[in-house]
């Protein structure tokens, strides 16, 4: 385990602060797309954090007729939940003084085109389901409960997981 690392008391100052003024505790994640052929319907890029100097390819699937030949946003959806049970996991384990020796998820989003393509509007538009495999190995010797309390901890604490589960409402404005 990395010790030159200690989350607990990166994060110490942190909560005193949103404990003592719960205001400071809101933050605002961004991404925005944009560059490239405005007229070219199967690719874009999006930058996932205003300022990073890291645009991400956007294209269309092979099931709405695109070449997907770049991660479409079903793939990006997947990317930020694998992403961010990912980063739970380690976070928590190192909390929990458990020695991570690898870790790897993997997450499939499936869903019926027939919607998107407004074929069929009974079909939702959208996942109808996604599945995560987390495949991980902890030192020998870790108490199987001190998992089991990992997998709860990290499964509360992911952000992109909970906000699926629980989504919040979306609101979008057009300006010309």
């Amino acid at each position: 385990m990395n010790q030159t690392i200690n989350v607990l008391q990166l994060q110490a100052p942190l909560r005193q602060r949103y404990k003592q003024s719960p205001e400071t505790a809101i933050v605002t994640d961004h991404a925005a797309s944009g560059g490239g052929d405005a007229s070219d319907p199967f690719h874009s890029q999006v930058e996932p954090m205003d300022g990073c100097g890291v645009r991400v390819p956007v294209g269309m699937h092979a099931a709405l007729g695109g070449p997907h030949d770049a991660p479409c946003p079903g793939d990006l959806l997947c990317a930020a939940l694998a992403s961010c049970q990912d980063m739970s996991i380690r976070v928590v384990a190192h909390m929990m003084g458990i020695e991570l020796l690898s870790l790897r998820v993997a997450v499939r989003g499936s869903l019926d085109v027939r919607g998107v393509l407004g074929i069929a509007a009974d079909v939702p538009v959208g996942f109808q389901s996604m599945q995560c495999e987390v495949t991980w190995k902890a030192a020998d010797g870790t108490p199987p409960e001190m998992l089991a309390r990992l997998r709860v901890a990290a499964e509360r604490c992911c952000v992109v997981s909970q906000t699926l589960r629980h989504p919040p409402e979306i609101s979008t404005t057009f300006t010309e």
